[in-house]
């Protein structure tokens, strides 16, 4: 089958490989239970690390556009998982400050008690992805759209190292109004100092296995995150 996968313009990152999948399926209109090409394909046709594919992957499976099965592929989900899902993403885009505000403090809740997993549970890799993630994070230099991607995917990396799947689920279900939340609040990188210290300083009790002070900063970081966007609805 093909799928005329391109690869994606500008730089290759987590999102433009979601949009590039979803458009193909969308435009090209496979049906139910077709199978993508496999993985080693879709990362020459697309041009990007395995890492970033199957993290694409993934989160269109939370979104319910495939489903991965485990030495079988990636197939095409059900015309009802994929009515529901375009509909959720048409309606990201069009939520008001005020109707983001749920959306945001259902991500509050969930990311709080991720992080106080992550830091019970975290391995080494966790530990080693996080900290690679930080480090892009403090390059206030690169473009505001890039370290959005980057912001999203160590809050993302927390969720996998938490180790509970219904979370991270439940986050990849609400992907567009979290970033479309995050577009809204977060300052320029240059603006950003509170951020990039909250940042550092949720890694740092990660790191430590302290779930008390994972907590305390994830909700200090919440806290200006929903004070923000309370700001912008007028709240």
């Amino acid at each position: 089958m093909s799928t005329n996968l391109k690869s994606p313009q500008r730089k290759s990152s987590v999102d433009q490989v979601v949009e590039r999948i979803r458009d193909v399926i969308q435009k090209q209109k496979l049906t139910a239970g077709a199978r993508l090409p496999g993985e080693l394909e879709l990362v020459e046709q697309l041009q990007v690390s395995r890492s970033v594919l199957r993290e694409a992957l993934a989160r269109l499976q939370g979104l319910g556009l495939v489903e991965i099965q485990r030495g079988n592929g990636t197939f095409v989900a059900g015309k009802e998982k994929l009515a529901h899902c375009v509909q959720l993403l048409q309606s990201a885009v069009t939520l008001a400050p005020r109707e983001l505000l749920s959306y945001a403090e259902l991500r509050a809740a969930i990311e709080v008690q991720a992080v106080r997993l992550a830091a019970e549970r975290a391995s080494e890799d966790d530990l080693s992805d996080l900290r690679t993630l930080l480090k892009e994070l403090d390059s206030i230099d690169r473009p505001y759209e890039e370290l959005l991607d980057v912001d999203f995917r160590f809050h993302r990396r927390i969720l996998e190292a938490a180790q509970n799947e219904l979370m991270q689920n439940l986050m990849e279900v609400i992907y567009e109004f979290v970033v479309t939340q995050m577009a809204k609040t977060t300052p320029t990188p240059r603006e950003n100092k509170l951020g990039r210290r909250l940042h550092r300083e949720i890694y740092s009790a990660i790191e430590s296995h302290d779930p008390d002070a994972a907590e305390r900063v994830m909700r200090e970081h919440m806290e200006v995150v929903l004070n923000r966007l309370k700001k912008e609805a007028g709240v």
